[in-house]
């Protein structure tokens, strides 16, 4: 547990605490119920959890809208609680790795109560304020993700305060170094309360620029409008700035102080998402940058292998992590399911994949039982952006339902209450984790993935060269000698090893001399001589 590097070519996953289980009976998940079910987790062989915010918030944006840094929520549990849970899963050999959304707060945080009372007090300068122009309109174009214009009046300054999200979630203003410190110091209270690590929720946004030039259209033609403004314009201006490097380096000291910690950011950007996970991540910052490219319809050799590609050759000493789903997109089974036999066959082709890419990886809790996007009615929403955007974009909720435990148990063994924050379907209670004891299960496959590249240190850390083949066969190795073979169709295909080999494990394939025979989303992994 003390190594420095073991975050490289680590496998973290994600648990969405509000939907893993529910320890005191009130419909909602909590750290008590994470203890409770660790031992799953364990059981997969994964290296850590990270954990969704779990602290103080009047959950306008589920937590992510924060009004204490240093406090537990009630509806998860105490300090005592959390304290417990990382004891245990250290016990378990998992790393804790918990979100920081340092870029904005909640509007109820006390500073920013404090920041909007006048221009002239002690906070008055840590959140971005900016005049109206003098025909009283918002002082420049920037939308804000969730809909609508970025900027809201305030009566008291007479002034508008800048949003990426919600109007309940005002930005810091980092270019104040006041603002930067206080963040660190938050850090260094977890750090020094054991955890192992953090996720930094949208690391790209914490610098604007200062002088609030307007952001460009987006360059990429359309033939229509986007669903959401935001995505109409190319956001040169209101993230991405180079000021974001040197905080990032202040970040990375201080965890260099600790043993054995590491920081893993979200980088969230339409056009160029690879080219600031390379820079972000090269040289003393961030350890791994969490990438979106994976996270959407796309499903073509050619696709995953330019991505990869691109990265390393962009950013040779940088470190990607990848993911296929999380608690912001539709299940990739669901997104990918044209593509599969069956969901089962594109869950472990899936699993493959993602498990076998050079690089760290991030599993979403229920990937590991090929767990569905859920269909909720309007009725049943809590997520802005699908209570805003309905019906042409549904929001997150459908991938944020609870985790299914036992099959026939009220509410598939996730809580005791006679309802939950959001509904069990049918479709998810399914898949179950009591009904996947079975050799051919999504889980067991996952299991024995997990265990095979732990037990390979070439799918762990060895290098990753593409093969050449043509669709729908993606082929590389990993460390020179590990070739990994994927058909990705529903039709059966031939593809030719560079040589003799020794089978690793394989899925719906048979190797015969130096030919692998891949049925609908086979894929086989195997020692090349």
């Amino acid at each position: 547990m003390t190594d420095n590097e073991w975050w490289r070519g680590s496998v973290t996953y994600q648990i969405y605490p509000r939907s893993f289980m529910d320890g005191n009976g009130d419909g909602v998940g909590d750290i008590p119920g994470i203890i409770e079910r660790l031992d799953h987790v364990a059981s997969l062989g994964v290296d850590a959890i990270w954990l969704s915010p779990i602290f103080t918030s009047p959950m306008k944006d589920m937590g992510y809208d924060v009004e204490d840094y240093r406090g537990i929520d009630p509806v998860f549990g105490t300090l005592a609680d959390f304290d417990a849970m990382v004891e245990k899963a250290h016990d378990l050999g998992l790393k804790v790795i918990i979100d920081q959304v340092l870029s904005h707060a909640s509007d109820k945080h006390p500073f920013f109560e404090e920041s909007r009372q006048s221009r002239s007090n002690p906070k008055a300068d840590w959140f971005v304020w900016a005049d109206p122009k003098p025909d009283g309109s918002v002082p420049n174009n920037w939308q804000a993700i969730f809909g609508g214009v970025a900027w809201e009046w305030d009566s008291r300054r007479r002034q508008y305060y800048f949003h990426n999200f919600l109007k309940e979630q005002p930005d810091f203003n980092f270019h104040n170094p006041d603002v930067q410190d206080w963040h660190l110091d938050n850090m260094r209270f977890w750090l020094e309360r054991g955890v192992d690590g953090f996720r930094l929720d949208t690391v790209n946004y914490y610098f604007h620029d200062a002088r609030l030039p307007d952001d460009a259209a987006d360059p990429v033609k359309k033939d229509e409008p986007a669903r959401r403004p935001y995505d109409m314009q190319y956001h040169l201006f209101s993230k991405n700035q180079p000021e974001n490097l040197e905080f990032l380096a202040r970040m990375r000291a201080l965890l260099d102080e600790f043993d054995a910690r590491t920081m893993v950011g979200e980088v969230g950007d339409g056009h160029h998402s690879i080219d600031l996970m390379g820079e972000y991540t090269s040289g003393k910052r961030l350890h791994m940058a969490y990438s979106f490219e994976f996270l959407g319809p796309k499903f073509t050799p050619e696709f995953f292998r330019s991505r990869i590609t691109d990265f390393w050759e962009g950013a040779p000493e940088g470190w990607p992590c990848w993911a296929f789903s999380n608690h912001d997109v539709p299940r990739h089974v669901t997104r990918w399911k044209k593509h599969g036999k069956d969901s089962a066959s594109i869950a472990k082709l899936a699993a493959g994949l993602l498990l076998s890419f050079e690089g760290s990886v991030c599993i979403y809790q229920g990937e590991e039982l090929g767990q569905l996007e859920s269909e909720l009615e309007y009725s049943e929403l809590t997520d802005p952006e699908g209570l805003t955007f309905w019906p042409e974009l549904k929001g997150r909720d459908g991938c944020r339902t609870p985790m299914v435990w036992e099959k026939s148990a009220s509410n598939a063994g996730f809580s005791k209450a006679n309802k939950t924050w959001l509904p069990v379907k049918q479709p998810q209670q399914a898949r179950a984790v009591d009904t996947q004891g079975g050799d051919d299960s999504v889980l067991a496959f996952y299991r024995g993935m997990l265990a095979l590249r732990r037990e390979t240190p070439e799918l762990r850390s060895g290098r990753m060269a593409f093969l050449d083949s043509t669709d729908p066969v993606l082929a590389y190795t990993r460390g020179g000698n590990i070739c990994c073979v994927f058909n990705m169709s529903k039709e059966a295909v031939d593809y030719d090893l560079p040589g003799p080999s020794e089978l690793l494990l394989a899925e719906n394939a048979k190797v015969k001399g130096k030919t692998v025979s891949l049925g609908p989303n086979g894929l086989c992994f195997a020692r090349v001589s």
